[in-house]
């Protein structure tokens, strides 16, 4: 899942965006209201994490011109404020969830996995995905292969959730790369090639089929 984090505490944020590249997720960062926007109406993300004081922009102005443009990102909120108030304000201009510095990081993942469980596809729907002996858990991140688990690298995961995630539709290289890199990934797009590979060989070779031309596709036939 590709995550933006506006936010203008440098340090606080570049933190955020290591932990969170560790468990698994591609990060991008800006550090001001405007580019947050820009960024946010441009780029494809599953999650923005946006701060309320912001230079250019303040953080519920960002939030009510995404929801006003049709964007319907999940927003979690991030201020140093307290109180009903600033709460009542941040959810009133679109924000899906809420966080008052200083926060726990394990409270953050939490939060941030709630609001992508939910992210179109209904609250009561399940992390878990089973396609034919394939079962993938998406918020545990584990992996089974009939009754064996498979160990996977954070990125081998990523690349097979975006899979599994549109079992049986085909995905495009570009839209894994997208979704799974950063803004910031300069290398070689045949990267994704490589961990599909990968993923064939730890887990079937027929599982995940080429489509020539146009992506991948996981199969959901047992």
């Amino acid at each position: 899942m590709r995550l933006l984090i506006v936010e203008d505490e440098k340090r606080l944020a570049l933190s955020l965006a290591r932990g969170l590249t560790a468990e698994g997720y591609a990060v991008d960062v800006v550090h001001d209201g405007r580019e947050g926007l820009h960024q946010a109406s441009e780029g494809t993300y599953d999650l923005v994490i946006l701060d309320i004081m912001l230079p250019g922009l303040n953080g519920y102005r960002v939030c009510a011109a995404l929801r006003a443009a049709g964007h319907e990102v999940p927003i979690l909120m991030l201020t140093a404020k307290d109180g009903e108030y600033d709460e009542a304000e941040g959810l009133d201009t679109g924000a899906d969830d809420y966080l008052t510095k200083p926060f726990s990081y394990v409270v953050l993942v939490a939060r941030i996995k709630a609001l992508l469980r939910r992210r179109g596809v209904g609250a009561g729907a399940s992390p878990v995905h089973v396609h034919g002996d394939l079962k993938v858990d998406t918020a545990a991140r584990r992996v089974f292969l009939g009754e064996d688990e498979i160990a996977l690298t954070a990125k081998e995961f990523s690349v097979l959730e975006q899979l599994v995630l549109r079992a049986g539709e085909v995905v495009s290289k570009s839209e894994i790369l997208e979704h799974v890199w950063d803004f910031a990934y300069e290398g070689d797009p045949n990267i994704v090639e490589v961990y599909v590979s990968t993923l064939r060989r730890k887990l079937r070779a027929g599982l995940i089929r080429t489509v020539r031309g146009a992506g991948y596709r996981l199969e959901t036939s047992p």
